[in-house]
Order: structure tokens, then sequence, then C-alpha cells
């Protein structure tokens, strides 16, 4: 019989990469790292892993022991939700990893949520980009991640990670208030004619290597221009504050305004690019777990609180404010 914990260290060397990564994840020492996976060899009769470099990686047979393993935990996973159903209350730490916006719309109100239903649940919550933290899910540093896809940029679908939408969060056009009056913008959707208007303008978007700025780049490339640059960052109240003081154009999600009255001038996107997809994911195994479902279910109660305060509204301000139209409400 193998030994559980020396597996677990094998599929985390898998999912880290280095014996140093693995080492400093689970507080121990590289070399007491080594020394259990040389005891794994030695009760599994065969070597498990081989120097490239000054690296390893696994042969052959240590990725059919990962496999396997994955399936234990899977199953042990398992056999966690099922006992939790069994309990009357809900108790434990439940790690959650959000990006930003939805860390800053979403998670409070989640978390007020949560504290009533269930005030011996303990949620640790950190923020995260999906790039990061769904790698991470993997990786077992976190049990819940709210994620986002992007039009036209589907993520990857690993294996072992099991997804549920949460809503599409519509994309606009957000204008300084110096921008917002220009005639080829019109009042109405932005159309591709009315992008181009924006050449000459500074956009703030996300670094590249981003979803959202390969989203970004594609969307101004079909309207026909190559748009200028100047600010990046993954910090979407730094491009807020940037398009309020008349830096920038940025392309913003109506979460950012998490219910609340826009500060700038906001437009409609050209039809079909309009939306990102908001979704949260968890290990394969974990879904039922009722702290897991309970998170689910709390984070889309928070959601459609927010979409039920109704889209900002999408024409320019008016001359007195940024702020002087009412946002529609349905």
């Amino acid at each position: 019989m193998f030994d559980l914990h020396r597996l677990r260290l094998l599929r985390e060397l898998k999912h880290r990469g280095t014996l140093a990564a693995v080492a400093a994840a689970l507080s121990y020492s590289p070399s007491a790292i080594s020394q259990q996976l040389a005891q794994l060899e030695t009760e599994v009769g065969v070597p498990l892993l081989e120097p490239v470099g000054r690296r390893v990686r696994l042969t052959e047979q240590a990725e059919i022991l990962v496999a396997h393993t994955e399936a234990v935990l899977e199953r042990l996973a398992r056999a966690e939700a099922d006992i939790a159903t069994s309990l009357t209350d809900l108790t434990g730490t439940l790690r959650v990893a959000a990006f930003q916006t939805a860390a800053l719309a979403l998670v409070p109100p989640a978390l007020t949520l949560l504290r009533a239903a269930h005030p011996r649940l303990r949620l640790h919550i950190t923020q995260r980009e999906p790039e990061r933290a769904l790698p991470a899910l993997l990786a077992r540093d976190f049990d819940v991640v709210v994620a986002e896809e992007y039009p036209g940029n589907p993520n990857p679908r690993p294996d072992g990670v099991e997804q549920e939408d949460l809503c599409a969060d519509p994309l606009r056009l957000a204008l300084p208030h110096h921008a917002a009056h220009l005639a080829a913008l019109g009042t109405g959707r932005t159309t591709r004619a009315g992008l181009r208007a924006l050449a000459d303008h500074p956009w703030v978007m996300e670094p590249a290597g981003t979803a959202a700025r390969h989203w970004a780049m594609t969307l101004c490339r079909t309207a026909g221009f190559e748009p200028d640059v100047r600010y990046e960052s993954t910090d979407l109240l730094l491009h807020l504050r940037l398009v309020e003081q008349g830096h920038a154009v940025a392309l913003l999600p109506d979460l950012v305004w998490s219910g609340r009255e826009p500060t700038v001038a906001v437009r409609e996107l050209p039809r079909g690019q309009q939306s990102r997809r908001l979704f949260t994911a968890v290990r394969h195994g974990s879904s039922h777990h009722p702290a897991v479902r309970a998170c689910r279910r709390a984070l889309g109660e928070a959601m459609a609180a927010g979409l039920a305060a109704g889209p900002p509204e999408a024409g320019p301000p008016g001359a007195d404010s940024p702020t002087s139209r009412p946002r529609s409400r349905t």
C-alpha cells in the first residue's frame, strides 16, 4: 500500500513544478520533500523523478501514480462532502479566490449572507486574477474560484475542474467628459466608426497577456484602428480614475459600479462583444459539499441583487455633472 501523504507530495510537484515551490507551499524544507519522494520511489520500486538541468520532472510511472492520486483525492472530497451534508451546521474553513471587481462587488454581500446563515463557517478570501487562481485551485490552494471569461477568448477547460455560471457582466465604453460629445459617437450604441473616432485618444487597458487585454485589442482592431495604450494596470479602479480625470478612454464592466451611479459617460459596445462571462470553479468531487453550495448560492444572490439595481445609463452625461442623468431601472 502506498503512503497517501507521499502521493500527495508527488501530486504537488506535478502542479507546482519545483521542489522549492512544494516546500514553500507546505511549509517544509526542500530536503524533507526530497526524502519523502525518495521513500515513495522505494515503495513503488521504480524511478519517479528524472533530472532536467537544475530541475526534475516526473517519469511516466510517476504520471500514472499522480492520475490515480487525483482519483483518490476526488473520492475523499466526495466523502468529506457526504459527512458535511449529514451535519446540521456548517463549520470549517472555505478558501475563496476572486478577481478584483468580484472581490469588491460580490464578496462583501456574500459574506454578509453566509455569516447570517452559517455563523460557524469561516471564509478565507484572497484577491487573485483567474490566470493564477485557476491553477491554484487544482493545486488545492483554494476551494472556490470566482473567475471571468471574455468574449471570443474562452478559458482552458482543465480536467478536474467544474464550472458554474454566475451571470453575463456587460462591458461598456467609458468616456471622459470631453470625449463623450464627439459627433461620431452618436447617442445610442457605439458603432465601429464611433470607436475609430477615439483612435487618437489615450486608452487604459489591462497588461498585455491578459484575457481582458486580448479582447480589448481585438475589439479596437476589428473597428479598424490600433489603440494608443498609454496606461496599463490590472486595477480597474485606476482605469476608472483615469477616465474620471480626463486622461484616458476605458472599457469597463458593469460590476465596477456595483449598483451605484456611474461617474463617467458609458456607452454600449457593438453587438456580439458586449459581455464577459462570470463563473465559479471548484474541483471535481467538491461541488456537492454544503459549504461550497452555500458559497455559490450566496454569490448568486449577491449578483442578483446587483443586477436588480439596473444597468448604468448608456448615454453621455449632462452638461453640469457626470452623474446628472438618472440611471434607468427595471
